[in-house]
């Protein structure tokens, strides 16, 4: 029997494309809440002991713990933290949202190698943002990684989906 047009969709066929993005971004909501918990780790425990430990040497006290002009704790906490994240999406995205059987060395070094560098333009993008409103707002430090890390995320899953995890990959 052929379908016609007029025919609704059969109710048990949910895009493909849906619940790789509900997936996705349920694994995203994960990694925004490791990074903020990277990043208040840096600013509330690494930092202090380095500034402890270290504060009276000039290259820490003037380049590391600087806050002044820009805060570098926080953009090193940012770094670190979506490095980590970002390795652990890897995983999560190749196996789980994209399904991703081949776990070849050399199939799982190319995807990496373009997911990390679509990383580095989300990352600028996701640094960006949050230096940007740390500049021109108030806000909290959690609020600003939050709002940049969505950004962030949105643009990631439509690169990754053409780019990475695409069928001729």
């Amino acid at each position: 029997m052929e379908e016609s047009f007029d025919d609704p969709p059969p109710k048990d066929k949910f895009p493909e494309i849906i619940k790789q993005a509900i997936l996705y971004f349920s694994f995203a909501i994960a990694m925004i809440i490791l990074n903020i918990l990277v990043q208040n780790l840096f600013e509330q425990i690494i930092f202090p002991f380095v500034d402890l430990k270290l504060g009276d040497r000039d290259f820490f006290k003037n380049i590391i713990l600087s806050t002044n002009p820009y805060n570098i704790p926080e953009l090193i906490g940012s770094i670190f933290a979506v490095g980590i994240t970002y390795v652990i999406k890897f995983v999560l995205d190749k196996l789980f949202v994209f399904k991703k059987t081949d776990t070849t060395l050399k199939q799982t070094s190319k995807e990496f190698s373009v997911y990390l560098l679509l990383a580095v333009l989300t990352t600028l993008e996701n640094l960006g943002i949050q230096f940007i409103l740390g500049i021109v707002t108030i806000w909290a430090l959690n609020l600003r990684i939050g709002i940049a890390l969505t950004c962030g995320y949105i643009t990631k899953f439509f690169l990754d989906k053409r780019f990475v995890f695409n069928d001729q990959s």
